[in-house]
């Protein structure tokens, strides 16, 4: 019998079912989120020293929170590894097809979509990888935040006539990344935070990117 605490213990190391379909390959994989778990520890470590502000429990638990929701879009990108194609992914692709609520959106995915799966799976996984890298460390994560309320959005819809999902699901997903956004939840702990402390040009400057990162951040 399995248990949270024995699952994520297994998903650490690479030794759950999706995992374990990618032979040798998913240590790769294994060892990138154990790269990014170490650098948001890292990153905690540097605003609990540097900035005594930091120091709360809103900011361990908002922290907690983002990288627990990192973890579901992480486990999510395992059976997208592209090349090949993955049939998880063409399966739930045609379900959107079938089952939207919206009918242009269907035929949308149905005529233009799941003809050209092969170029659209590499953007999806690329897209969630980035919603994981940004939830882990704290980066961007009021624009990342917002995408992901989109992205989810039209999850929700996609398959919201699917009887074998619970519409709900994708609300309770989108809500939590729209809280992300709007609490700037990558100031809490996070690279959004530090960066604050470290570089006044990016809290106080005038220019381009300093501007660009203030709107995502």
């Amino acid at each position: 019998m399995t248990n949270p605490i024995s699952d994520t213990l297994l998903f650490l190391v690479g030794d759950s079912g999706d995992y374990n379909s990618l032979s040798a390959w998913k240590y790769v994989s294994v060892a990138f989120y154990l790269a990014l778990l170490a650098a948001s520890a890292f990153i905690v470590w540097r605003n609990w020293a540097e900035d005594p502000s930091q120091r709360s429990g809103r900011n361990v638990g908002i922290l907690a929170m983002r990288v627990v929701m990192a973890g579901l879009w992480f486990e999510g990108t395992i059976w997208k590894l592209p090349l090949p194609v993955s049939g998880g992914f063409s399966y739930w692709l045609g379900q959107e097809a079938k089952f939207s609520a919206v009918g242009l959106q269907a035929a949308f995915v149905r005529d233009a979509l799941v003809p050209h799966v092969a170029l659209l799976q590499p953007v999806v996984y690329a897209i969630e990888i980035a919603f994981t890298v940004s939830l882990t460390l704290g980066l961007a994560v009021r624009l990342s935040g917002l995408v992901a309320v989109l992205f989810t959005l039209q999850l929700w819809l996609g398959l919201y006539n699917d009887p074998t999902e619970w519409p709900w699901t994708y609300i309770a997903i989108a809500v939590a990344q729209g809280m992300f956004a709007a609490f700037d939840a990558g100031r809490c702990l996070g690279l959004d935070g530090l960066l604050r402390i470290r570089n006044a040009a990016i809290v106080r400057g005038d220019g381009l990117s300093a501007t660009l990162y203030r709107l995502a951040s």
